[in-house]
């Protein structure tokens, strides 16, 4: 008996031995996922539409920033008149109005802002007057006329010279200026319309960049 139960012990761990060795050979050649590493590049990895979009904003910003530097340091310096530049709000109006009323409305609203916190603007009143005037001359030019150079720079120097007009009136009603000033406020307008064209070409340069989103 005892030669017996030693034979089926010694064929049990034999099964055993065998059972474990296929079980172990099988997990071995077993389909196993990918294991995902997550990195920072991947993280980070930007399709070629959206490396496009960020050019275009950031070019964006350094030509509102460069409108500001070359104001601020050079053309404050200079006087026709009385008047004088406003670059910055030629370079935001402009691209108001070439993103139009969906994208250019969200754009004038942060860049007043910026422009206000800079300290280059006339007062906090302008920035609801850029986001007011950026977004109208948006609206008329996509419900009323093509999207060419002609009807971009006319909407954007429309809603420029209401601005003047009106950054001279809120002047006039918090005592900041006199009603002597208002030939200088006309002047700094009609200079800074006439900058619009020499700016079109570089803004509209970089507004097409990754292409336009909607169709007229």
């Amino acid at each position: 008996m005892s030669n017996a139960n030693r034979n089926r012990n010694s064929n049990r761990r034999r099964r055993q031995k065998k059972k474990g060795f296929f079980q172990k050979l099988r997990r071995q050649y077993e389909f196993r996922p990918d294991v995902q590493k997550v990195s920072w590049l991947k993280i980070f990895h930007l399709t070629n539409l959206q490396r496009r979009g960020l050019m275009k904003w950031g070019l964006y910003a350094l030509v509102c920033v460069a409108a500001l530097l070359i104001q601020d340091v050079i053309m404050s310096r200079f006087h026709f008149f009385g008047g004088t530049t406003d670059l910055p709000v030629c370079a935001i109006l402009l691209i108001t109005v070439i993103e139009g009323i969906e994208t250019g409305s969200i754009f004038v609203l942060l860049a007043s802002l910026i422009y206000f916190f800079s300290g280059s603007a006339p007062g906090a009143f302008a920035v609801a007057l850029l986001t007011i005037y950026g977004i109208g001359a948006a609206i008329f030019r996509q419900a009323y006329w093509h999207r060419n150079r002609r009807s971009i720079v006319l909407c954007a120097a429309i809603a420029l010279m209401t601005y003047e007009f009106s950054v001279f009136a809120a002047g006039l009603f918090l005592e900041l200026t006199h009603f002597g000033r208002v030939g200088a406020f006309l002047v700094t307008g009609l200079i800074s319309c006439v900058l619009l064209l020499p700016l079109y070409p570089l803004i509209d340069r970089i507004g097409r960049i990754g292409g336009t989103e909607w169709k007229e």
